[in-house]
């Protein structure tokens, strides 16, 4: 006989094992779709994280000149934070991140201070800068089903410059020091110069530099005033002194925007002016920088002042022929840095007469004056503005930021 109670109940039991995995295979989709849409939230903001630190890293790096920072550097920090910024990218590096999403803003403190961005006339002793990018309508790929709706996500980041163990952004000349530490003889806002012998040697207050002697030389040379310039050894360390230099002025000139024919000028990277200053345009031969700080380099001004006068007219140099290509306001906006305010070592350049290398004393910060042409015997200035390493020192290095006993140039560094 069947027993057809047995069979209604295993029926029954049929049922309700389709219920009990149809339940569970709704928790299972919802603990996956947490976790697949929480993940999505996380990469985002870690790429969010990698834009905010670049941003910041960069924003840092115009804040020289503490406690008097030109009020001109604020926004040339925000815009190279967020060019910085932009060219990162969110949503699995599907997308390119919107500088109008990118909030740069300056303080004075890490804590318990204003935060103010460039428009909002930051005050000159800011020591901070901090980007936070947001990135709004995140729509969920699973929970969206259970009611939930587009996230926002954001990250932050903050930096400032700090004491160098290693830097970049040297030049390959030597201030020849005139006396000993600590100032060597060297008055802040002077213009110290030196001219071209007949071997292509400077002589008088510089002398090129080889910074991996013996084997360096004008190829050296030329790939550190063309480049990102030289990673500064460590005070104590051996410079040679180089020989011919022939034609190393094209890489000079590049600095100041000035491209030789056998240039790319979409090559190297110029200065944010190439405006020039020689005895006939600046008759004190002293202290340019706080006119280059605070008007050429705000206006991007090029060599020459179009409408005004050419480069040649202004400074009594002949360094820009027909053939040449000279970076006008808006290319040297878009495309310069800070490379004109650099590091140059100081030696006892005495000591090259009897040695082939000698130490290096300490770092000059110094201004770059002019570009250089092929005059014989041609002065060359530069405007010594103080030790790289002194508190508010404007020259701007990328290195590998150091410990508390530090004290190399500074660098910027993420502190937050």
């Amino acid at each position: 006989m069947m027993d057809f109670g047995h069979m209604s109940r295993r029926a029954e039991q049929r049922g309700a094992v389709a219920i009990v995995v149809g339940l569970s295979m709704v928790v299972l989709i919802g603990f996956a779709g947490l976790a697949l849409d929480s993940g999505r939230l996380y990469v985002t903001k870690t790429e969010l994280q990698n834009a905010a630190d670049a941003c910041a890293l960069a924003a840092a790096s115009d804040l020289t000149g503490a406690p008097n920072i030109p009020a001109a550097n604020f926004l040339i920090a925000q815009n190279a934070g967020r060019m910085v910024a932009a060219r990162n990218r969110v949503g699995f590096q599907g997308a390119l991140i919107n500088t109008g999403n990118v909030t740069v803003e300056f303080g004075t403190t890490l804590a318990g201070g204003a935060w103010l961005t460039a428009g909002a006339n930051p005050p000159a002793t800011s020591r901070y800068a901090r980007c936070t990018i947001p990135q709004a309508g995140i729509t969920p790929w699973f929970m969206q089903v259970l009611g939930f709706g587009a996230a926002t996500v954001a990250s932050t980041a903050t930096a400032s410059l700090v004491p160098s163990q290693a830097a970049c952004n040297g030049l390959p000349m030597a201030m020849c020091s005139q006396g000993g530490a600590p100032t060597f003889g060297l008055v802040p806002g002077n213009w110290y110069n030196g001219g071209f012998a007949n071997s292509g040697q400077l002589t008088g207050s510089f002398a090129w530099i080889d910074y991996s002697p013996p084997s360096g030389g004008a190829s050296e040379l030329s790939g550190v005033l063309s480049g990102p310039g030289a990673c500064l050894s460590t005070i104590g360390s051996l410079v040679g002194s180089t020989g011919v230099t022939a034609s190393v002025n094209r890489d000079w000139n590049s600095r100041f925007g000035i491209y030789h024919p056998s240039m790319d000028p979409n090559g190297p990277i110029p200065d944010r002016s190439g405006y020039a200053y020689r005895p006939l345009n600046w008759p004190a031969q002293a202290n340019a920088l706080a006119n280059f700080l605070n008007v050429r380099r705000p206006a991007n001004t090029p060599y020459g002042v179009p409408g005004v006068a050419n480069g040649n007219t202004i400074t009594g140099l002949g360094v820009s022929p027909n053939s040449s290509t000279v970076l006008q306001a808006g290319q040297l906006a878009t495309r310069g840095a800070n490379r004109r305010i650099v590091s140059a070592p100081l030696v006892n350049c005495a000591g090259f007469t009897t040695s082939q290398t000698v130490p290096i004393l300490d770092y000059a910060c110094v201004l770059m004056l002019h570009p250089i042409d092929n005059t014989p015997g041609l002065t060359v200035y530069m405007e010594y503005i103080g030790l790289s390493s002194a508190a508010g020192s404007p020259c701007e290095s990328l290195g590998i930021p150091g410990g508390p006993g530090s004290t190399g140039p500074a660098v910027p560094g993420l502190v937050q």
